[in-house]
């Protein structure tokens, strides 16, 4: 299939007729188009897809223009606002407004503000004089989607500007070595602090430090992915006490522990003959993805450390896992898999040229999972790690083994013991995951 295009059409198990398909943010769509003739089906189908397609442009960010109002309505007293709003707000455009506002006032102190009408009042109460309550802005509209312009727009704090703390995590990125996709997270997670915490280092507490989780918590984050960016920050800092530069570290153990992780299903046989009859709905490059990814279990993000192969007593495998200690292994190249391969895999094995590839590719097999009626949010490409894992334990293989197929969750003394079982034997057992 051609890259960008969708079929919406598809023929449900048991029905004869052709179905359509329709995605949007309320939800999938589903509908029998009550014709075994394809062409048919795309004639009854057009009308359907042009009213499909026109909700979904109505519904994406676009630009509007509104009024917006200098104050909020209701009655001011100008001196008493202006010497509030300095102690609280220190948005010097707002102050700008009030301090303009006591300037124009004659004959009193008292504003009342509608939504586009400022009055100003004199002591009997008395409008002297009325101008408009600020004008017309250009505002972002349209849904708040995670990562979207208009949640960026809408909600991103304001950027701070350098000072001498930038070096705490500069520091700890060189003496890391932390580059490329979690470099950019690191660095994007201590933006957000500055401009959340106007405050150095030295003087931040966990209170400030929780500003961060409050923040990722109103994006909808789970804490499991709040704590990923925050470590970031804490580990840095732990850095800086260290070396002596800092005493106390304001983002450690600020996460609250919730039972809030998504538990993921495995994907079902009858799962994997849907995958099976439709794979080739995806490009060459997904399909082999999606075909590595089933038949080892490993991790989206480490099929693209894939860009070389070793081979021991004539058995060709690859080294993933490199980001941490107990995830680094080998792993065969499964004997179901070696037909799709290059000869020799000699440079990157799957496009990692975007700022986060194995994003894009989770949304691509993701949608591909939904296409095929895998419609549980449950059930997600990282499922495919989910039924390796089941596949070996119903096979009979032994937990190390599965481990060393897999790689270690959570860090242990066996796990950094020696080169490990040997290629042949896990090969062995990675054929029996099967695809």
């Amino acid at each position: 299939m051609a890259k960008g295009k969708r079929d919406y059409l598809f023929k449900r198990r048991g029905s004869e007729n052709f179905w359509i398909k329709l995605r949007s943010p309320a939800g999938r769509i589903e509908r029998s188009l009550g014709t075994t003739d394809r062409r048919q089906a795309e004639i009854i189908s057009l009308p359907l897809i042009a009213q499909h397609k026109s909700a979904l442009l109505a519904a994406r960010p676009h630009l509007e223009t509104k009024w917006s109002p200098s104050l909020a309505p209701g009655l001011y007293v100008v001196a008493d606002a202006i010497k509030r709003v300095m102690v609280e707000d220190d948005d010097a455009d707002h102050i700008a407004d009030l301090k303009a506002v006591l300037e124009w006032v004659k004959g009193g102190n008292r504003v009342f503000a509608t939504l586009r009408e400022l009055h100003y009042l004199d002591d009997q109460g008395q409008t002297t004089r009325i101008v408009p309550n600020g004008g017309s802005a250009i505002f972002y509209a349209g849904p708040l989607r995670k990562g979207g312009l208009s949640e960026a727009l809408e909600s991103r704090p304001t950027v701070a500007k350098k000072n001498g703390d930038d070096a705490v995590l500069e520091t700890y990125l060189q003496h890391a070595n932390i580059t490329g996709y979690y470099e950019r997270e690191a660095r994007a997670t201590w933006a957000l602090f500055r401009s959340l915490c106007d405050k150095p280092l030295k003087d931040a507490d966990r209170d400030d430090g929780r500003k961060l989780v409050a923040y990722f918590e109103a994006q909808g984050l789970k804490s499991a992915s709040i704590r990923k960016k925050i470590g970031w920050l804490t580990a840095a800092v732990n850095l800086a006490i260290n070396e002596g530069r800092l005493k106390f570290n304001p983002f450690a153990s600020i996460v609250p522990k919730r039972d809030d992780k998504q538990r993921r299903l495995p994907l079902n046989e009858a799962d994997m003959e849907e995958c099976k009859r439709n794979i080739d709905k995806l490009s060459e490059s997904d399909q082999l993805l999606f075909r590595v990814l089933a038949s080892t279990g490993m991790r989206l993000s480490e099929a693209f450390e894939i860009d070389n192969e070793e081979r021991e007593k004539g058995c060709r495998f690859v080294i993933v896992g490199k980001k941490t200690e107990q995830s680094l292994r080998r792993v065969p190249l499964p004997t179901n898999v070696l037909p799709f391969l290059p000869k020799k895999i000699t440079e990157p094995l799957f496009a990692n040229n975007l700022a986060d590839p194995s994003d894009t590719a989770s949304k691509h097999l993701n949608r591909f999972l939904n296409e095929c009626g895998i419609v549980d949010p449950r059930k997600v490409v990282h499922s495919l790690r989910h039924r390796a894992q089941d596949r070996l334990r119903a096979a009979g293989c032994p937990e190390d083994i599965r481990w060393a197929l897999l790689g270690h969750e959570e860090k242990t003394v066996a796990a950094g013991y020696g080169e490990g079982f040997p290629v042949l034997l896990l090969r062995k057992w990675v054929d029996k995951i099967g695809f």
